[in-house]
């Protein structure tokens, strides 16, 4: 398999387990379950940053003078790379609206 297809699978795989667990803490808090929404953005934090990992072994790369090609796949990684952290965000302030509509 081709490192750059490796790597935006990676780059896939991990940020789309990171979107999961943000949605699944909205629903958690949504539900009152504030510990569980808690844990549940740290699983996604810690995914999401082997997916930003994945994403920066690139960018070094370029930077040190070996440029990447720009393929479907790599172009889809960093679409949803942005698609989680904005969906973190989102989240981030959909779970404090529960908690303060629950006080």
């Amino acid at each position: 398999m081709d490192e750059l297809v490796r790597i935006s699978f990676q780059i896939i795989a991990a940020v789309g387990g990171a979107r999961s667990s943000y949605v699944e803490a909205v629903d958690a808090a949504k539900k009152g379950d504030f510990d569980r929404a808690d844990e549940l953005m740290k699983k996604g934090e810690e995914s999401f940053l082997a997916g930003h990992d994945a994403h920066t072994s690139l960018i070094q790369r370029e930077a040190g003078g070996d440029p990447v090609n720009m393929t479907l796949m790599i172009t889809h990684a960093e679409d949803q790379l942005m698609a989680a952290e904005t969906f973190k965000i989102v989240a981030t302030e959909l779970i404090d609206v529960y908690r303060r509509l629950a006080q």
